[in-house]
């Protein structure tokens, strides 16, 4: 069992960011943190959970650093005796607002990773980006957080922006391989509905040529890529068990929740997840849905896909993708070379 617990509140709102999330509701904090230790209760109720049944959590958002690791305690007390002894706790955070007092408060409440929204260490993109922080503050709260003794760190960092050249990401790697981390996540950058770059379309160059040398470039640093978007030396456990389809729990205005065949939207509107956090609204998967997902989850990532998830006649077209080495396979399990066609080839398999 996984668990995903949403901050919606930001210091800034990106340019490209579709996610829940705010800058004009830092009053309604400590509400907040107050309706999500209600949801909490209720969904480990709805989801039978077991002591030290939970495998990971994930503070997501949004921007975790944001709350004092004050506000954090009440859950993770409520949590404690759900949590698997060998747990991961990830928090994500920004090097604007993950001082160091906060990253201490984080780690005596058992975080143990921290995943640093950083997206570029070139002041000119970040300012582009619209992000709070400069390349110096990203660096020094790298630093600060293996200092204070986190073992699993990891970054992230935004390409195909309009004026990424091969230069500006190579500087922006190097940088980054001269920190404490053993995880780094590369994004292209999307043109979202309802986000600041959504009538500003240019702003998303991608290149298939320079993604590609990206991604190279990453793993010739001993970073072994996992899925379309992460690397590392380390591999995170929750974001594998979102890939392996496992069942997760979650918290928070704008979260998701899954449970088999069901999924759960709380509410989105943050006044009115706080006036009712089991205003939860569900949707019912059928086996079909279900099937397609392990299929897209599967070959975007290392987990693959069973041999027998597949009719007779999905198998055929699966042996001309084994036959023009586009797939692999291994012990019953169809594996991806590369990710990127990931979703091209669930669609050639399914029609």
């Amino acid at each position: 069992m996984l668990l995903y617990i949403h901050i919606p509140f930001c210091d800034s709102k990106c340019s490209y960011c579709a996610f829940n999330s705010y800058v004009d509701k830092f009053h309604l904090k400590q509400e907040y943190m107050d309706a999500l230790c209600k949801q909490l209760k209720y969904e480990l109720k709805r989801f039978n959970t077991k002591p030290k049944s939970i495998e990971t959590v994930f503070i997501g958002g949004g921007t975790p650093s944001t709350i004092s690791p004050k506000l954090y305690k009440p859950m993770f007390d409520i949590l404690s005796p759900y949590l698997d002894s060998n747990i991961e706790i990830t928090s994500e955070a920004n090097p604007n607002s993950a001082t160091k007092e906060w990253l201490k408060g984080m780690k005596d409440l058992g975080v143990n990773r921290i995943s640093f929204g950083v997206q570029s260490f070139n002041n000119e993109k970040l300012k582009l980006l619209n992000r709070a922080h400069n390349s110096a503050q990203a660096i020094e709260s790298i630093e600060n957080a293996s200092e204070i003794g986190f073992k699993n760190i990891s970054l992230d960092i935004i390409y195909a922006t309009l004026g990424d050249t091969k230069e500006l990401l190579s500087n922006d790697i190097k940088i980054a391989f001269s920190l404490p981390i053993n995880h780094l996540s590369a994004y292209a950058l999307i043109i979202e509905e309802g986000t600041a770059f959504e009538s500003k379309p240019q702003m998303s160059r991608e290149q298939l040529e320079i993604t590609k040398w990206l991604f190279e470039t990453i793993e010739s640093n001993s970073f072994k890529q996992y899925e379309i978007s992460n690397f590392g030396s380390y591999k995170s456990t929750h974001n594998l068990g979102y890939w392996q389809y496992k069942d997760y729990i979650g918290i928070g205005s704008g979260a998701v929740g899954k449970l088999d065949l069901a999924r759960f939207y709380p509410n989105v509107n943050i006044e009115q997840y706080i006036k009712n956090p089991l205003d939860i609204r569900v949707e019912n998967l059928d086996e079909e849905d279900k099937k397609m997902e392990k299929i897209f989850l599967g070959f975007r990532s290392c987990v693959g896909v069973r041999k027998n998830m597949f009719t007779k006649d999905e198998l055929s077209r699966l042996d001309i993708l084994l036959e023009e080495n586009k797939l692999y396979l291994k012990d019953d399990t169809f594996y991806n070379y590369d990710y990127l066609l990931a979703d091209e080839i669930a669609l050639f398999i399914s029609t």
